[in-house]
């Protein structure tokens, strides 16, 4: 390797064969060629591998990596050192760096890699998943961030206005990119024809990271590692980064897994300040990705083999017979050629039944109206998963045709606070979705203690509130930001899951929905988050599932089911009623669940017990919207004060005037509660 020369501001840097730190003309330097021995700052599954490479990620879902230059890099000419911004403009500066991402699956990835230059190495806060440890829920898009990044992602996320899920992008203080771009590069040797690449193709590939401080144009380049750096950058972006990069700054890569498996990499780097473009990293001496055995290899060993078992195979021939069509009455399932668009999202049933070891009752998560739930692992990724079994109800090819469009056309939902959906596996006369596993199992397991875990963990306070934003925020995506109107029709807390951070995520969106395409299974809806005009016309609109929310709202608050016995009396009581009288009498802070002791912020207590009544009100246009739901849970908008007037007319009274014995006989499990209900809804009216 040649000798590398050195000034003295890189004296506390440490000098390797393979990891050479270089300085040299008007600005700093550096240059690695693979990274065994580097002094790189590193966190969170981020480590040097054994043959120089820097694994980001090893495929364990839900965890983020870092790696940095050890030093922090000054970018300001005339500056103060500190990490505001300075007297003098960010310097021109340079980067270059040889990367590869390895999926478990050809067609899907976890989320990629972003080169960042940050006033820190402190990303604690940040979330893995579609943050990719860069940022968090809050502070994405904050300015105080003050973060250059330039993003290779890998997966389509809607809440960052993402184009596709194969795409590089310039990001200011965030990860919604200012410029972006599909994969690929500029051939000139075909006459500067754009050429795609797909950054999951566990190919390694080059990025150039240029900026000019004298026409604040950031240009990035991609091609692959074989080719020299194209002329026409794949994106060209004017931005003064002087607003965002701090006086002294550090340069370095993050990157996080979410449902997939998925392994992240640095092959070398390559950096400079100033007006000088990025050492040349020695691509002779790059490490090599990790490679899985080639059908070649094995077609020689099976070479070797198979006269050695020759006299064996005969004999087992016709076992094998036998065997394989056992195997395949046991896993047959229903195949047809327009399912061939829908392929992606197509789960073998095999790999499902071995997912769930046969579907044992060991793995039962729940069982619901729409079917039993299973956990499972999918059997080459190691993904876990929830398997939901649907019995099947339609008959013709047609209404399947259109069912199964659907559920492909729900996976394409992606939201913090939706359980994903990541396809489907058909048999007769049944239907598997599979969906993204919660760790931590159904909220109303917490709320009412239906088993050992949830008994002993009391939700707290913060926790409740934030589960109440959450399902809003999954809500407000499904009603209003998604490209369709989706209403969800069955909103309660046993479709809603928490995550291994207690995160709320909303189950089922959309299912009781596509069973409009044939006959309903046993209805999964509750008395007590049915809008009363359902009853009625027997037709869900987003404002029905406002209704819902409300009833989930007081729920989560209260700590009681939206029907519940009565200790005085021996009665069953409506939720609402009991909240609605509370309010009435001025103590609606002895609603809050006493499991708490006491221990909840009063005016958010207040605020959801008075949103959960709004939203809950028997006239639908007295219903706030999503967006207005919202708004209010994140105090940018003051909740309008509840009137006498506007509760008058009460829920019940609506209820039982217009349709809803019509209900009850249609629900035999409700009747049990008619008797109450009506008994409730008199005393209830004393006093107007």
């Amino acid at each position: 390797m040649p000798q590398t020369k050195i000034t003295v501001s890189f004296l506390l840097g440490v000098i390797h064969p393979l990891a050479a730190l270089v300085a040299a003309g008007g600005g700093d330097q550096f240059v690695y060629s693979g990274f065994t021995g580097a002094n790189l700052t590193m966190d969170g599954t981020a480590t040097i591998t054994p043959g120089g490479l820097v694994e980001l990620t090893n495929g364990t879902l839900q965890l983020k990596g870092h790696a940095f230059h050890p030093t922090p890099l000054s970018f300001r000419e005339g500056g103060r050192t500190g990490t505001g911004t300075g007297i003098g403009a960010v310097r021109s500066f340079s980067t270059s760096f040889v990367f590869g991402i390895l999926s478990a699956y050809p067609d899907m990835s976890a989320h990629g890699i972003v080169f960042v230059v940050s006033p820190t190495t402190d990303f604690s806060t940040a979330l893995a998943s579609q943050y990719m440890g860069v940022v968090n829920v809050t502070s994405n898009g904050d300015e105080r961030n003050r973060i250059f990044g330039v993003e290779l992602d890998t997966l389509q996320q809607d809440e960052f206005r993402d184009i596709n899920d194969n795409h590089v992008g310039v990001d200011i203080n965030g990860l919604i990119s200012l410029h972006s771009s599909d994969a690929g590069y500029y051939d000139d040797d075909d006459g500067g024809s754009f050429k795609n690449l797909t950054l999951i193709s566990h190919d390694e590939m080059r990025v150039w990271v240029d900026y000019d401080a004298g026409s604040n144009r950031v240009n990035v380049t991609l091609a692959p590692l074989a080719v020299a750096k194209p002329r026409k950058p794949l994106i060209s972006a004017v931005y003064n980064l002087s607003s965002v990069i701090t006086d002294t700054a550090y340069v370095g890569f993050s990157s996080a897994t979410g449902s997939f498996n998925s392994r992240h990499y640095v092959l070398g780097w390559s950096f400079a300040m100033g007006d000088v473009s990025a050492p040349a990293i020695d691509i002779a001496k790059l490490p090599k990705l990790p490679r899985e055995s080639t059908k070649a290899g094995r077609s020689k060993v099976l070479l070797i083999l198979l006269p050695l078992a020759s006299a064996a195979a005969v004999f087992c021939l016709g076992a094998a017979a036998v065997l394989l069509v056992r195997r395949r009455r046991k896993y047959t399932e229903l195949r047809e050629e327009w399912e061939v668009e829908f392929g992606p999202h197509r789960f073998s049933y095999k790999d499902l039944h071995r997912a769930t070891e046969g579907f044992k009752n060991a793995n039962l998560l729940g069982v619901g109206g729409f079917g039993r739930v299973y956990k499972g692992v999918l059997p080459i990724s190691g993904t876990e998963v929830a398997v939901k079994r649907v019995s099947s109800s339609h008959s013709s090819t047609q209404g399947v045709k259109e069912f199964v469009a659907e559920v492909v056309s729900l996976g394409r939902l992606q939201h913090r606070n939706l359980v994903r959906l990541l396809g489907y596996c058909r048999r007769k006369g049944e239907l598997l979705l599979v969906y993204e596993y919660m760790a931590n199992g159904s909220l109303d397991k917490y709320l009412h203690g239906e088993d050992e875990k949830a008994t002993a963990t009391t939700l707290s306070w913060p926790q409740r509130f934030k589960i109440i934003k959450d399902i809003a925020s999954g809500l407000l995506y499904l009603h209003e930001e998604w490209e369709k109107v989706v209403v969800h029709r069955d909103i309660k807390a046993s479709n809603v899951l928490l995550d291994g951070g207690m995160n709320g995520q909303l189950g089922d969106f959309g299912l009781a929905r596509l069973y409009d395409h044939g006959s309903d299974p046993q209805s999964t809806h509750v008395v007590g988050y049915l809008a009363p005009e359902l009853a009625r016309t027997s037709k869900a609109t987003p404002l029905t599932d406002v209704f819902a929310l409300g009833t989930f709202i007081l729920e989560v608050t209260c700590g009681r089911r939206p029907i519940f016995q009565d200790a005085n009396n021996n009665q069953q009581v409506m939720l609402v009623d009991w909240v609605l009288e509370h309010w009435r009498r001025g103590t609606l802070v002895d609603t809050v669940d006493a499991k708490l002791g006491g221990d909840f912020v009063v005016s958010e207590a207040c605020l959801v017990l008075e949103l959960g009544l709004m939203c809950s009100h028997p006239f639908v246009n007295a219903r706030p919207n999503m967006r207005q739901v919202a708004r209010y849970l994140s105090k940018e908008l003051p909740l309008p004060e509840l009137m006498p007037t506007d509760m008058s007319f009460h829920m019940l009274a609506l209820m039982q005037n217009e349709g809803f014995d019509s209900y009850i006989q249609s629900n035999p499990s409700a009747s049990s509660s008619k008797a109450s209900i009506g008994s409730t809804t008199s005393a209830l009216s004393v006093g107007r």
